[in-house]
């Protein structure tokens, strides 16, 4: 059932890494009016490439702003991490992600916890639910990829995962295959949304539509919404169509 409420001004907060004892920031939106005893679900949106914590907490286009229309819809917590900047869920931010909703259900008593992103944070949102599905109850990935093998990605970006993921696909084929959601979809039990373009370069959406095709044979939650006419980037509607079918379907049980 949704909830007649409004997100607060965003926070500025941080959590000191158990990994490595770093400083690591993140905004958080609480819904308004705000009841501290009252259980909360929990979305966090994940930033694209070259962004950082205030993409999804700030910026007015469709995917960002969707996000934060969601959560308020559903009364939720709302959370944008840094991640460790152009990380595409390295280890690092894989282990800083569940410190995060670790503390996050400890402080505020979260329930369910969705994730969502775009482009990068995409493919970071459904890498961290392949990783760790115990932890998500729902995901929406907004243009990213599921098979990070294969995939003709711009220098900078070549040269950002090799630094955060410690080598080539070659010398490390394990981290990257752990973050190709391609290779795991018997663990997609949980509802997952995937809004793709037909005319994406930067990410073309062929292993994501893999990845749905098997689950449809799976048979679990899933949809796709792709667009043949656009390029990299999804649309106010098309985002809290995606949303909407995740958190719909997870609080209903199904």
């Amino acid at each position: 059932m949704t909830q007649k409420t409004q997100l607060g001004e965003p926070e500025d907060r941080s959590f000191i890494s158990q990994l490595d004892g770093t400083r690591q920031l993140y905004v958080l939106m609480r819904p308004e009016p705000w009841d501290p005893k009252v259980e909360r679900h929990l979305l966090i949106a994940l930033h694209g490439f070259g962004g950082d914590r205030w993409q999804f907490a700030r910026e007015a286009r469709g995917e960002c702003q969707a996000a934060r229309d969601t959560a308020a819809r559903y009364g939720m917590l709302y959370v944008s991490p840094d991640y460790r900047g152009n990380s595409r869920m390295s280890p690092a931010a894989e282990a800083d992600m569940i410190q995060l909703i670790n503390e996050l259900r400890e402080e505020f008593g979260v329930k369910q916890v969705f994730l969502t992103g775009g482009s990068m944070g995409a493919t970071s949102s459904l890498a961290f639910t392949a990783m760790h599905p115990d932890l998500v109850h729902g995901v929406c990935a907004l243009n990213g990829v599921a098979n990070l093998f294969g995939w003709g990605p711009l220098p900078e970006v070549v040269e950002a995962m090799v630094e955060t993921y410690g080598g080539t696909p070659a010398e490390v084929p394990l981290v990257y295959k752990a973050r190709s959601a391609e290779y795991w979809p018997e663990r997609f039990t949980m509802p997952v949304a995937i809004t793709t373009g037909g005319k994406d370069e930067l990410d073309p959406p062929a292993s994501t539509h893999r990845l749905v095709s098997v689950l449809q044979v799976l048979e679990r939650p899933v949809l796709l919404i792709h667009r043949e006419e656009t390029g990299h980037e999804t649309n106010y509607e098309d985002t809290c169509t995606a949303l909407e079918f995740v958190v719909k379907t997870a609080l209903a049980g199904g």
